[in-house]
């Protein structure tokens, strides 16, 4: 692996989900970076509205904040924090990264891919009823099936791997 996406939210399953991606990146011969994505949807970047629990107020940007270069960079600090917490490793080369989500989570992470050239991408999910799938999509199934890569996907507590072939 030379560039993993790690799409993240501030969750233990997603903290534990970006210390998998670390150990994947320090086990490797070659030197890897490691993109940390974050959503934000419109609404979070709108005025008044917060993005995640521990934003709140950081950086000096504080929920009435309408500039979204800065609540987007806010973000970005938090969201340096969140890999800093979450990561033992100091020497773990990589990118904070935040993005308004526009097309839903699947093109999203897709686009990041593509975007930063990366050959494995990390993604927790929640479990979904083959109902649910069918009614509702699957933004996960979406990157499974259209990234030529290793995807790592963690349900829960459980992490299952599925390689793509190339």
């Amino acid at each position: 692996m030379e560039t993993g996406l790690v799409v993240v939210e501030d969750t233990p399953n997603h903290a534990a989900l970006l210390s998998e991606a670390a150990q994947s990146a320090r086990g490797g011969d070659e030197e890897t970076t490691l993109i940390v994505l974050a959503f934000a949807t419109p609404e979070e970047i709108g005025p008044g509205v917060r993005r995640l629990d521990s934003i709140g107020e950081i950086g000096g940007v504080s929920d009435s904040t309408t500039d979204e270069a800065a609540i987007i960079d806010a973000a970005e600090t938090e969201l340096e924090q969140f890999v800093r917490r979450t990561l033992d490793d100091p020497e773990i080369d990589y990118t904070p990264t935040v993005r308004v989500l526009s097309q839903g989570y699947g093109m999203g992470t897709l686009n990041a891919a593509d975007e930063f050239d990366c050959d494995s991408i990390f993604i927790a999910g929640r479990k979904r009823s083959p109902t649910g799938k069918a009614i509702f999509g699957d933004w996960i199934q979406r990157v499974l099936l259209n990234f030529d890569g290793l995807v790592t996907v963690s349900l829960d507590e459980d992490t299952e791997t599925a390689a793509q072939n190339s």
